[in-house]
């Protein structure tokens, strides 16, 4: 289907690999919505069955606004969110005139980022990625697995010399602390995709210089829990 330039809507893709982390998927999803932004999804075939797994929810093509309604725990009814099956290669997001601000993987199997750093487009979320690369849009990737062997590492250094943004999920415990909550840790990693695509938003506490004068060391930072924290306390 044709647009007129007058008419456009400019989405953010968000594209979900099978790779354990869907958590991840669904605070960006959260956040996104909330901020207002209009968002394009894509659901691998492997995603479904890792979120039917980590959340007990399903995915259904036929059902997808009342699953994803039911897996990100909101009222959708506002929402502008489109969902793209991962088997339509005619769909919008395949093609580089569809209009889009960028798109983001999250979380991003090893298989996804083997696939966009190729070019291998075998489903349409790395079609879709491929097309924000070459469109020089912003696009951001999230590897969560660990440890990564060396052509996982060589896919990864693909994929920012083609343009993308390579963002691993490892939050940070300066914002909340070492009792920090998995929400907590969740919403770190998603504030830090919302920082890079330029997206308000309130998922962490950030950091602002000092330390209280209660919390300084006594002795060297590694003496015990009293350390100072922040992202550079070594």
């Amino acid at each position: 289907m044709l647009v007129s330039t007058d008419e456009q809507r400019r989405p953010w893709i968000v594209g979900v690999s099978g790779a354990s982390g869907t958590p991840y998927a669904a605070a960006v999803l959260r956040a996104l919505i909330a901020a207002g932004e209009p968002v394009d999804l894509v659901v691998s075939r492997a995603a479904r069955l890792t979120i039917l797994d980590e959340t007990g929810a399903p995915f259904r093509d036929g059902h997808w606004r009342d699953d994803l309604a039911k897996w990100l725990g909101n009222d959708l009814s506002d929402a502008d969110v489109v969902h793209w099956p991962a088997g339509d290669f005619a769909a919008g997001p395949s093609s580089g005139s569809y209009p889009a601000r960028g798109m983001i993987v999250v979380p991003a199997s090893t298989a996804a980022c083997a696939g966009i750093a190729i070019g291998l487009s075998k489903d349409l979320l790395q079609r879709a990625a491929e097309v924000n690369l070459k469109e020089r849009r912003t696009v951001v990737v999230v590897p969560r697995e660990t440890p990564v062997s060396r052509g996982h590492l060589l896919h990864l250094v693909a994929l920012v010399d083609a343009g993308a943004t390579v963002l691993p999920a490892s939050p940070g415990f300066y914002a909340a602390g070492a009792t920090a909550t998995a929400q907590q840790l969740i919403d770190f990693v998603a504030g830090k995709v919302l920082d890079v695509v330029g997206v308000p938003h309130t998922l962490f506490t950030r950091w602002t210089g000092g330390v209280d004068p209660a919390q300084r060391p006594t002795g060297r930072p590694s003496d015990g829990p009293s350390a100072a924290r922040g992202p550079l306390a070594t």
